[in-house]
């Protein structure tokens, strides 16, 4: 595996690449992480992860200090999945100078679910997605479905600014319990990680009652009361359109979504339906 820590490198290593497929990560990786880079050996003729902790798509009260750095670790599980270059640069690198130039999504697809919460998330994201992708130009990148908003956001800034770039989605990998895997879950003290399961368990029962055309305001406010019985905060537990995220009307392809704090621990997930 060829680690690169600048640019130069990096695109020097790609030089005779035909066709790089890209998985870009914040390290901390787990078994999700390493499926999308089998994902990706299937797609291109070079295998790419980036490990980059953002700094962008941080707000000031979150966990940007705190967040796991497990280098060795990721690099050993890299090494042994069959990554062919790790592209690892640090913020004077990738941020030479403060990043004033960055990509803002529309409010209708940006602002609810996780960007009401976290207000100016997509941005960071989309920016340090653009920026990583011109360092790499790979032909194809893979995105986890657990990040689902996220993914949606990606295809779109693909797709307006016509970059030569296929999105490939990666489905959500679950412990045995049905927990997805996420780098957050390293928070968990023992008994929360017990109790996380609880949200899949919540989205389960939520899709059950869309499949059976039960009345869904009265159950997604059963659920959320349900959590918070249990010790979460939930931030919200909702049915949404796939295509959009917007109103899913009767008979329309919806996804349920929720988010809930579990501690000082902030979980996501979602289910296709």
């Amino acid at each position: 595996m060829f680690i690169a820590h600048s640019i130069a490198d990096l695109r020097q290593r790609l030089s005779g690449a035909r066709a790089p497929a890209f998985v870009p990560t914040m390290g901390n990786l787990h078994d999700g992480h390493i499926a999308l880079l089998r994902r990706a050996r299937d797609l291109g003729d070079l295998a790419v992860v980036s490990i980059f902790v953002n700094r962008l798509q941080f707000a000031p009260n979150e966990d940007f200090d705190r967040y796991p750095r497990t280098w060795e670790a990721d690099c050993a599980r890299l090494r042994a999945a069959g990554c062919d270059v790790l592209f690892a640069p640090d913020e004077r690198e990738l941020y030479p100078q403060p990043q004033t130039y960055t990509v803002r999504p529309p409010a209708e697809l940006a602002d609810i679910l996780e960007g009401e919460f976290r207000p100016g998330f997509f941005t960071g994201v989309c920016t340090v997605v653009m920026k990583l992708f011109a360092c790499v130009q790979p032909a194809v990148a893979v995105f986890g479905k657990k990040d689902y908003q996220q993914l949606m956001i990606i295809r779109r800034m693909v797709e307006q600014f016509a970059l030569p770039i296929r999105i490939e989605a990666g489905e959500t990998e679950r412990s045995p319990d049905g927990l997805a895997l996420s780098s957050r879950n390293g928070y968990l003290s023992p008994v929360q990680r017990a109790e996380a399961v609880q949200l899949s368990a919540a989205l389960q029962r939520i899709a059950q009652a869309v499949r059976a055309g039960i009345d869904l305001s009265a159950v997604l406010a059963a659920e959320t009361a349900a959590l918070a019985a249990r010790g979460w905060a939930p931030d919200y537990l909702t049915v949404r359109r796939q295509s959009d995220l917007q109103a899913a009307a009767p008979g329309e392809p919806a996804v349920v979504l929720g988010a809930a704090r579990l501690g000082e621990t902030r979980l996501i997930d979602n289910l296709e339906i």
